[in-house]
């Protein structure tokens, strides 16, 4: 499959089902490293990625809302939708790939890889040519016969913006024919860092577009976005530097307070976990097999959620808090026939007893 530059809203919802996509790939990964550390150390480094992930899941609702306003259909129930891990993300980039493992130096430069800002080496252009990656999440971009890659999440999100103002400039407002009831308010989501846009027009879908984008890398690049929150790539990056970032600091030299980091209070987890690697009956097996219908349930009820019953998302905070209890219930388990590596959650989502 290939993507073409967003000249349809055909096109456009494309672009923005695979948003969806690219923002729920992401927090797997991030929850699984947070799953992984101990709980009674690492509070600030524990601190740092949950905030980062409920950031990931309000991109997700953003998404969904612009999908809605402009009469498309959320689906996180596709087989398809949860990448098989280890994956190439955002657009199957062949330097690095991104999987489900604990919380290392390692993970963290993989994240800020994701999370990396949207200016592309190639003399401005926001598209770089490369071979295509087997495990890509994001289709390619086909034109002028070349296949053409995004060289980042923000690059991504300024395609859509471009063709939704292409599209509004030759529809108009008719551009934004969904439902106002599918969207997403401020009542049923807030995040802490910014509260969700409700998309009705032109104004307010650039809003979400620029919430997703701020918080991702930064205002044009910059430490922090417009309501003064450290981008997703500046917060991981004090990991690894072991100190905050505050305002008035440069790239790469935060001088704030310490942030302690015990990198060795970690469980050492079966890295990119899959159904297959638990093929004995038993309570381990069991403790996965429930975690993936859990998740699914989750995505089920966000698909719900996002077609309609907003209020849905209120149990579903619940969902996430039963969803770590599961996994804490699976990390502490030593992997048969592994020494040294414990047993991790698996991230796909199983269809609900009696449904094939």
């Amino acid at each position: 499959m290939s993507l073409r530059r967003i000249a349809t809203v055909e096109d456009l919802h494309q672009y923005l089902h695979v948003a969806m996509q690219l923002e729920h790939a992401t927090i797997p990964p991030y929850l699984t490293a947070l799953y992984s550390m101990h709980s009674t150390a690492n509070q600030d480094a524990h601190r740092v990625i949950r905030v980062v992930a409920v950031e990931e899941m309000l991109h997700l609702t953003l998404a969904a809302n612009l999908l809605n306003a402009v009469g498309g259909t959320p689906d996180l129930s596709r087989n398809d939708f949860v990448p098989v891990y280890p994956t190439r993300l955002p657009d199957g980039e062949t330097d690095f790939e991104v999987g489900t493992r604990a919380f290392s130096p390692d993970t963290i430069k993989t994240f800020l890889k994701i999370e990396r800002p949207a200016v592309a080496d190639q003399g401005g252009s926001r598209f770089v040519s490369r071979d295509r990656s087997a495990r890509t999440l994001m289709p390619t971009v086909n034109a002028h016969e070349d296949d053409l890659h995004f060289f980042s999440i923000g690059e991504f999100y300024a395609e859509i913006g471009e063709g939704l103002e292409r599209l509004h400039h030759e529809l108009g407002d008719d551009l934004f024919r969904g439902d106002p009831a599918r969207q997403v308010g401020p009542a049923y989501y807030y995040s802490g860092g910014a509260s969700v846009v409700e998309v009705t027009d032109a104004a307010s879908a650039a809003a979400a577009l620029r919430i997703i984008s701020e918080q991702g890398e930064g205002l044009g690049g910059g430490i922090f976005d417009e309501e003064g929150e450290l981008a997703h790539f500046y917060r991981f990056d004090q990991l690894l530097r072991g100190h905050y970032y505050q305002p008035g600091d440069e790239a790469g030299r935060p001088t704030g307070p310490a942030l302690h980091v015990d990198w060795d209070a970690v469980y050492p987890l079966m890295p990119d976990s899959a159904l297959d690697h638990y093929p004995e009956p038993g309570e381990l097996q069991d403790a996965v097999t429930a975690f993936s219908r859990a998740y699914g349930d989750f995505l089920a009820r966000l698909t719900e959620a996002f077609n309609g019953r907003p209020e849905l998302l209120v149990p579903a905070v619940v969902d996430m808090f039963h969803i770590r209890d599961l996994a804490s219930r699976i990390i502490r388990n030593p992997m048969p026939g592994r020494p040294g590596v414990n047993a991790a959650p698996v991230f796909r989502g199983l269809a609900p007893v009696g449904v094939a």
